[in-house]
């Protein structure tokens, strides 16, 4: 009898077997490796904001902070930067309707006291779009620049100076 070459229908399902127990091992790393770039890029845009929001008080002291992320990014011609577009930031964190996603997240800016006419305060915050699959913590800032993180709940102005600054 002539000797067959191939594999069996069983070495075939063994093969299929440790292919899906290492898939099963695999894909939750990668989704926490994901979490984990989405919230380290979170808190650079969060960090980004702060100084575009120091920049921006320089530039126009007579407006003061930026009320919305929409003033601080392109507007309409960078030629000619405004208060109402000061080509700061780029168009995905300074988008023209708020609340702006980037990486998982959406940034907003909340919050902003104005004293006689000029925005003397904000707070930044970073909320993940899809809670424990785009990421884990909320962030926040105020014109402190201090960037702090809360997990598992809304970050607002109330609850942002009592929340745990980012080490």
């Amino acid at each position: 009898m002539k000797k067959q070459k191939g594999f069996s229908l069983i070495e075939l399902l063994i093969v299929v077997a440790i292919i899906l127990i290492i898939a099963a091992i695999a894909i939750p790393n990668l989704l926490r490796s994901r979490i984990a770039a989405n919230e380290a890029s979170a808190v650079g845009s969060i960090r980004t904001l702060n100084t575009a929001q120091v920049t921006y008080n320089s530039t126009y002291p007579t407006v003061g902070f930026s009320s919305t992320l929409a003033a601080l990014g392109p507007g309409s011609n960078c030629a000619t930067p405004t208060s109402a577009g000061a080509c700061l930031i780029d168009n995905v964190l300074g988008c023209a309707s708020a609340p702006c996603v980037k990486s998982g997240y959406t940034f907003n800016v909340n919050d902003a006291t104005t004293t006689g006419g000029i925005v003397s305060a904000y707070e930044l915050n970073g909320d993940p779009t899809a809670p424990g699959t785009s990421g884990v913590r909320y962030f926040c800032s105020n014109a402190d620049a201090v960037v702090r993180t809360a997990a598992g709940s809304t970050t607002t102005q109330a609850n942002c100076t009592a929340a745990t600054p980012l080490q």
